[in-house]
């Protein structure tokens, strides 16, 4: 049998069949003896769930595959993942988008970081747009998730910058797991929901939720087409921003 993984990263797959680099995620785990990557393939109907079965059968050790009976949206699908990630008895657990819009050679430098600091429990990736970096996404895309991250922000009442890039990676310990123990309320701003659980249980334990994740400006990253979200989803995203700003009113009385 092989041995247990260190480190588990959830990979959501919603109808990813036409984009999914299965050359890239074999490459990456062979190299990558510690780790293990658990597709989730959330009620896919477009021939996904074989292609993600055939990639299973080729790297066994570092691959595996949940398949959910229908569709439950990302964050279910992330959450049951995460479970299931949890139950392998890892040191790390994470989350990565299908895409690979973040490269998987990060997460080994994530690994390091969470490493080197044994306080922080979340290292997540940043989308900054900096000299010397390769940031490449659509020009309304980038300044609609600013005014969304400055929303989120003053939300959370800590200064992240960019709540909703699909790169994060966790130290699994008691207070990790309960982030998802419960269904998010959001289907598409699930991310500030953890972040909202992990900062809400800081406060109430005495400790600064800032010391608790670390954020990673990211060297590349690129804008996938394809994404899932529609014009009229971004109501929604509004009415659930005000939610879990009601939400953290009520625990901070």
């Amino acid at each position: 049998m092989a041995p247990a993984p260190t480190t588990v990263v959830v990979i959501p797959c919603f109808d990813e069949a036409d984009r999914l680099d299965v050359d890239g995620f074999l490459a990456f785990v062979r190299g990558w003896p510690q780790g293990r990557l658990l597709f989730v393939d959330d009620g896919s109907q477009d021939g996904t769930r074989a292609v993600l079965e055939k990639l299973v059968a080729q790297e066994p050790r570092g691959c595996a595959l949940l398949a959910l009976p229908r569709n439950h949206g990302k964050a279910e699908a992330v959450r049951q993942g995460m479970l299931s990630a949890f139950a392998l008895q890892p040191d790390l657990a994470g989350y990565w988008d299908a895409d690979l819009a973040t490269p998987l050679e990060v997460i080994p430098m994530f690994e390091r970081m969470l490493a080197e600091r044994p306080a922080c429990d979340l290292v997540m990736g940043s989308r900054v747009r900096l000299l010397g970096r390769s940031i490449v996404r659509r020009p309304a895309r980038h300044y609609l998730g600013r005014v969304f991250a400055t929303a989120a922000s003053l939300l959370l009442a800590i200064p992240v910058y960019d709540t909703q890039c699909g790169a994060k990676l966790l130290r699994v310990n008691p207070a990790t797991r309960e982030l998802f123990r419960e269904p998010f309320r959001s289907r598409w701003i699930f991310d500030v929901e953890i972040l909202l659980r992990q900062a809400t249980a800081a406060r109430r334990s005495g400790v600064d939720p800032e010391a608790k994740t670390y954020e990673v400006p990211l060297e590349t990253w690129r804008d996938v087409g394809g994404s899932k979200l529609r014009a009229t989803d971004l109501a929604r995203v509004l009415v659930d921003l005000g939610h879990l700003l009601a939400e953290r009113r009520r625990s901070t009385r």
